[in-house]
């Protein structure tokens, strides 16, 4: 494993490393499931998958000798943007993916397609990024599983999503943007501050010179912000991800107020992308 005792040295001594993408960087909040996070986004076949964790975080030998390792505290209120917009200004025209620990990346055909197809794929359309919505999934029994994280028994919400459109600052609506809500943060809003409930997010896109990523997961070119194309509709994803239900359930204001996140909607989550095909949460676009 290669390793850096923080965001500086990487960027120093590492970023020429990342001069082929696509390149996968995982936020660790805490260590639960990272191992898990770790091999599923090196299975897709990121080129290189950077870690920033802090340094008491153990990781599987495994897949520890994969991984470009980063010692980081991503607690902090910039945390997130800081790194995002260092590794970018540090490395060039690559593709770049961004997730938390206990999120798992699904788009269409990952089963027998490589992210690098992917991507191939829509470069063909002229689009430098890919929309990502972010899919809350939760354990059945919260009794059993406390920290509401539980792959063996992870369900979804079947229905309940739904869009608006985005308004600039004259309350404007903006050319092919829309706010994305649905799953837990819609369920339980009234434990989740207004700014965070959204559920869109540009998770994987082309770096470019003065390109920005800005703290609600959007970038300063409005272009990067569109969920299409003008001409059709194009390919999305899903990120899959148990980080609403382990903060709804670590923060003392909401954990005694859930005994359970299921509901008539829930459905076992199959870890397979056909389901969230089927279920409207991704789509192929012209990919076939």
């Amino acid at each position: 494993m290669t390793s850096y005792p923080n965001l500086s040295a990487f960027l120093k001594d590492g970023a020429h490393l990342l001069k082929m993408g696509p390149v996968a960087l995982i936020f660790a909040e805490d260590d639960v499931e990272l191992d898990a996070t770790i091999r599923h986004h090196l299975g897709v076949g990121f080129l290189h998958t950077i870690v920033f964790a802090m340094p008491d975080f153990t990781i599987a030998d495994d897949v520890a000798d994969k991984i470009i390792r980063v010692s980081y505290n991503i607690l902090t209120a910039t945390a997130l943007e800081i790194a995002v917009n260092s590794v970018m200004k540090a490395t060039g025209d690559i593709w770049i993916y961004y997730c938390f620990n206990a999120e798992f990346l699904f788009y269409p055909f990952n089963e027998h397609r490589s992210v690098g197809e992917m991507i191939a794929f829509n470069i063909q359309e002229r689009r430098a990024t890919i929309l990502t919505y972010v899919v809350d999934i939760y354990t059945g029994d919260l009794w059993q599983h406390t920290n509401a994280v539980c792959i063996e028994d992870a369900h979804l919400d079947k229905t309940g999503y739904y869009a608006l459109a985005r308004k600039d600052r004259w309350n404007n609506d903006l050319d092919r943007q829309l706010n994305f809500f649905g799953g837990l943060r819609w369920r339980f809003e009234e434990h989740i501050p207004a700014p965070r409930r959204r559920i869109d997010r540009v998770s994987i896109f082309r770096n470019k010179p003065g390109l920005v990523f800005q703290p609600d997961h959007t970038f300063n070119d409005p272009e990067y912000n569109t969920y299409a194309c003008p001409w059709h509709n194009n390919l999305t994803a899903a990120v899959c991800s148990f980080r609403t239900a382990k903060a709804l359930k670590r923060n003392p204001g909401s954990t005694f107020a859930i005994d359970t996140f299921k509901w008539h909607n829930s459905a076992p989550f199959e870890w397979h992308s056909q389901q969230l095909l089927d279920l409207g949460l991704m789509e192929p676009g012209q990919w076939f």
